[in-house]
């Protein structure tokens, strides 16, 4: 059923598999379950993770008693899948073979800019939205949609009969302007390492509050001694 773990162990080119790999799934359940989340904001690609803490979540509820809530995904539907601008049938991820293939907030604007003019599409002329014929278009068309909070359909009529490398130009433009104040913006927070301690101090206080609810209920429910409070 998880596609991703079947993926991902068989790039790593071996008959094993680590229990990190293997064990994630868990951890990130874990993660969503104990603060009790509602929902969830995750791409398409991450579904099939968070069904699956779905189903932890009602087989320990069914079995033990009431302890987690139940979280639901939230998919912003336009952007659910932004796939990498050098093999644009693959998401864009972290772990991608080549930099160029992805974007990254804080980098050098210019750099970001360049990878995008550098994008694969095809071998075509004209803009179309097609994600099985033209992915390498159909990508760009919706991250410049999604930053500029306009449509596809009015983005194909403003390049109809223009060419691919104007929707690239313009749309390293748009993204470049986009990152601009986030850049600015981390940069403040960066020269003020003590307010950043101080918002982290706050956050770990308010995460701890509801975790330690949650692990209570849930040693609760299945019988074992409650975990020991910190002093």
């Amino acid at each position: 059923r998880m596609v991703q773990f079947k993926d991902k162990s068989a790039k790593q080119g071996s008959e094993t598999t680590s229990v990190g790999l293997f064990t994630y799934p868990i951890l990130q359940a874990a993660d969503i379950l104990l603060y009790q989340a509602d929902a969830v904001p995750v791409g398409e690609d991450q579904r099939q993770h968070l069904e699956l803490t779905r189903d932890l979540a009602q087989r320990f509820n069914t079995r033990f008693g009431k302890t987690f809530t139940v979280p639901s995904a939230y998919i912003v539907r336009d952007t659910a899948k932004i796939t990498d601008l050098q093999e644009p049938t693959a998401k864009m991820s972290k772990s991608a073979s080549s930099p160029n293939g992805i974007l990254e907030l804080l980098e050098e604007p210019a750099r970001s800019a360049k990878k995008i003019k550098s994008a694969v599409t095809d071998t075509g002329r004209e803009i179309l939205y097609d994600e099985e014929n033209k992915p390498g278009i159909s990508n760009l068309l919706t991250m410049y949609a999604a930053l500029t909070q306009r449509t596809i359909d009015e983005l194909l009529e403003q390049y109809d009969g223009r060419g691919y490398g104007d929707l690239k130009k313009d749309l390293a433009e748009v993204f470049v302007e986009f990152v601009k104040p986030v850049q600015e913006r981390t940069r403040t927070y960066l020269e003020d390492p003590g307010y950043l301690d101080k918002i982290l101090a706050v956050g770990a206080d308010k995460a701890r509050a509801v975790s330690a609810v949650t692990l209570a209920n849930a040693y609760q429910h299945l019988g074992f001694l409650s975990p020991a409070r910190e002093v």
